[in-house]
């Protein structure tokens, strides 16, 4: 499993305006439907006094689950721009809501298709994004006389250590990607002359800060 979001528990936003008509653009994370239409209805009863709230929505792994809202705007002129603009960034579990607050001057349906598509493109460049990686956890017991060692090595190769239990022996809780589990058993075998036992504990889901 690995997908890119948008960093949950934050709603990012941008502006963008042409001919008199102001866009407003939100973007949150979501894991599910129900949380994307309560997004949506969240920003909809905030600016209720706006012309259309189009938006749109990927969810799933594999982003299949997506659904658009042009709200009034002439079909396919607003949720489906947006929608398009999620997908061209490579996100899912992601909801984005662009708000327009009409100036008097038609944009027609290109004007629209680029205007709603920029606002979500601004939305999103504004938005922390991050990539849902999965990491094999590990629990590694040893002697005390290994472990300056040890915390050395792991210092060193950035490997994070989420528990650490002293008792009659160290045992400590590690998080690594899976391409690194091998050589880090390897290495393991060579500083401490085979002396330690290694537990698998599964896998386990971070989000990891990427760029844009």
């Amino acid at each position: 499993m690995n997908f890119k979001t948008v960093a949950d528990g934050e709603i990012f936003g941008a502006a963008y305006e042409v001919n008199k008509s102001k866009f407003l653009a939100h973007v949150r994370h979501v894991e599910s439907e129900e949380s994307a239409r309560d997004f949506v209805l969240t920003i909809r009863k905030k600016y209720f006094d706006a012309t259309h709230n189009c938006s749109a929505w990927v969810l799933g792994e594999r982003g299949d689950k997506q659904k658009s809202n042009d709200d009034g705007e002439p079909g396919g002129t607003a949720g489906n721009p947006i929608l398009e603009t999620i997908k061209k960034n490579g996100l899912t579990n992601c909801a984005v809501v662009v708000t327009r607050y009409f100036g008097g001057i038609k944009l027609g349906a290109g004007g629209l298709i680029r205007a709603y598509s920029h606002t979500a493109a601004l939305g999103i460049n504004a938005a922390r994004l991050v990539q849902i990686t999965a990491f094999r956890k590990l629990s590694l017991t040893l002697e005390y006389n290994f472990l300056a060692t040890i915390e050395n090595y792991l210092r060193n190769k950035k490997i994070s250590v989420t528990h650490t239990d002293y008792a009659d022996v160290v045992t400590l809780d590690l998080i690594l990607l899976p391409a690194q589990v091998e050589g880090f058993l390897a290495e393991l075998n060579d500083l401490t002359a085979a002396n330690f036992l290694c537990e698998e504990l599964g896998e386990v889901l971070i989000p990891v800060e990427v760029e844009h």
